[in-house]
């Protein structure tokens, strides 16, 4: 593992006051713990090339050429939420209509709450996930019919 990314996980700890993080991509794994005193110690295995820290980026929809459906896909890895709160209507549901602006749901990532935008003008055709539903980066959140 390259000592540059071992720095940012350690500072992702830090920024984050996180006691303890392990990653796992396939068969390698790379585990921090701090100690009492604050400074994170390092225990790891080797990776592949892939990165270890995926940054938030917004995820363009990508369109289904069988259905002419529009995916709009995860941008980040975390726990997808249909609305603001456990009270609160849905963003959207199927039917509803969206455009590039329409916050369509929450993901939270490291307790931060990312709003999702749809990115694209349409109906909702199917929501995929469902709530407090751990999602991966690029996972199909929802389909759009254009």
């Amino acid at each position: 593992m390259d000592l540059k990314k071992v720095k940012e996980l350690i500072n992702i700890m830090k920024e984050n006051d996180l006691v303890e993080l392990e990653i796992v991509d396939g068969d390698s794994k790379v585990h921090l713990k701090g100690p009492q005193i604050g400074v994170p110690m390092v225990t790891s295995v080797p990776m592949p090339a892939t990165p270890a820290v995926q940054a938030p980026a917004e995820a363009a929809p990508v369109e289904t050429a069988d259905t002419g459906l529009i995916n709009i896909e995860s941008p980040i890895v975390g726990t997808f939420y249909h609305a603001s709160n456990p009270d609160s209507d849905p963003y959207v549901k199927v039917g509803d209509t969206v455009d590039a602006d329409t916050v369509v749901c929450i993901i939270e990532a490291m307790k931060v709450m990312n709003e999702i935008k749809a990115e694209v003008n349409g109906t909702i055709a199917e929501v995929c996930c469902k709530d407090g539903e751990a999602v991966e980066f690029g996972q199909i959140l929802f389909k759009v019919r254009p």
